[in-house]
């Protein structure tokens, strides 16, 4: 790997699209330095399509090279996710057996029944926040972030009476400047506090994703060990509505910033699954995601990964590649055949969560347009402090003024 033009990537980086913007420019496959670890960066759209679905690249962690990994530190972004033990980082028969019945609960028919129940969830927020005094309002706090988490914990059943403290705690693990400490505890509770939610549906079994994932092991053989179990439930919690709350809160931050385009979807001249798809292109939730490990030397786009190195996904960069996307890569455009996108993935590790994520998002749009049609941003876009992670593309806040609700 050349050392010479190694790109850092800082989680404390205020622009990932002018990032992405460098790291394209670089070349297909970038060499990097992130959270302490050395490894390629796929930005480029058509690379990094494959890498995603590339067979001799593995999410499995055994396949790094020990001494590349060296720099690791337990306590960071990159460790979090390349530790996970759940089907995030399974391959193979393992990924399929631990996949299999997450699919069975993630599919359209049953996401689809979940409208109902989405859209009240969603009456009862755009109700509170008519109820507010005016002034600003923190979009993502006090909206795009209670929605998708109430629905993941109605599906996972989780009791409402945990539900506060089990969203504190996780806000704590994404909380910008939270230390390895503060952040320890916070996880360290929060398993703590599933394992009594698994201990609970195993005692009293319901109508819920955790239920039925503990049938499934049961009646099928699908053999979870409670490691699996435990690390597939903390996934699906986290996973589950973090993607969500900064694609609700970048589309809302991108409609206001182009009335033109929120007028195509206010007037029904487009869909608001229009103005979905488009978020996750032009702005997608995800800035990189760690890591996939080349099982033996490989070449990509002219470039050799040797075997046991990293390859880092660059999804935001991917999104504004203009190699694919021609003129309108760096533009917010609405339109009524999406160019497609890699937001959600692609091949074997698709998101299971796809198809809830933009439900979800579309349900949360229309309403909350639809309620507050004088919406606007209360601050200038270059006050808008970015979440800073290395893994998220969001605003750690957007303060919006409401104005009057339509009646």
């Amino acid at each position: 790997m050349d050392t010479s033009t190694r790109h850092t990537i800082d989680p404390a980086c205020r622009d990932w699209h002018a990032h992405g913007d460098r790291l394209r420019q670089a070349g297909p496959l970038v060499a990097v330095e992130v959270e302490g670890v050395r490894a390629w960066a796929a930005a480029r759209f058509a690379t990094l399509q494959a890498v995603l679905a590339h067979p001799d690249l593995s999410r499995d962690i055994r396949h790094w090279d020990p001494q590349a990994r060296a720099g690791l530190c337990p306590r960071t972004s990159v460790a979090k996710l390349v530790l996970d033990t759940s089907v995030l980082n399974a391959e193979g028969q393992a990924h399929r057996r631990l996949r299999g019945p997450l699919v069975k609960a993630f599919s359209a028919r049953r996401i689809g029944r979940l409208r109902p129940s989405i859209e009240a969830i969603t009456a009862g927020l755009i109700d509170r926040l008519a109820r507010r005094p005016p002034g600003p309002v923190d979009v993502r706090r006090e909206f795009a972030y209670p929605l998708p988490s109430e629905v993941i914990s109605q599906l996972m059943g989780i009791p409402p009476e945990l539900r506060p403290r089990l969203h504190e705690l996780n806000r704590v693990l994404a909380r910008v400047g939270a230390g390895p400490q503060d952040t320890g505890a916070a996880r360290t509770a929060l398993r703590r506090m599933l394992a009594e939610v698994i201990a609970l549906r195993h005692r009293e079994p319901g109508d819920d994703l955790i239920s039925a994932l503990m049938a499934i092991h049961v009646d099928d053989g699908v053999a979870f060990t409670a490691i699996e179990l435990a690390d597939t439930v903390e996934l699906l919690f986290i996973a589950g509505h973090v993607t969500t709350v900064s694609l609700i809160t970048n589309a809302v931050r991108a409609l206001l910033a182009a009335p033109e385009q929120l007028a195509l979807v206010t007037s029904g001249t487009l869909p608001w699954s229009a103005v979905v798809e488009e978020a996750l292109r032009w702005d997608s939730p995800l800035a990189h995601f760690p890591m996939r490990y080349a099982v033996r030397d490989v070449e990509i786009d002219g470039v050799t990964v040797r075997r046991g190195e990293a390859v880092l996904a660059s999804f935001a960069a991917a999104g504004r590649d203009p190699e694919h996307y021609g003129e309108r890569a760096g533009h917010f455009v609405l339109s009524g055949s999406a160019p497609g996108h890699l937001s959600f993935g692609h091949g074997p590790h698709f998101c299971l969560g796809a198809t809830l994520g933009r439900l979800e998002a579309e349900v949360a749009l229309s309403a909350l347009f639809t309620a507050f049609p004088q919406l606007a941003a209360a601050v200038p876009p270059g006050e808008v402090q970015p979440v800073g992670s290395i893994v998220g593309n969001s605003a750690r806040t957007f303060p919006v003024l409401l104005g009057p609700r339509a009646r």
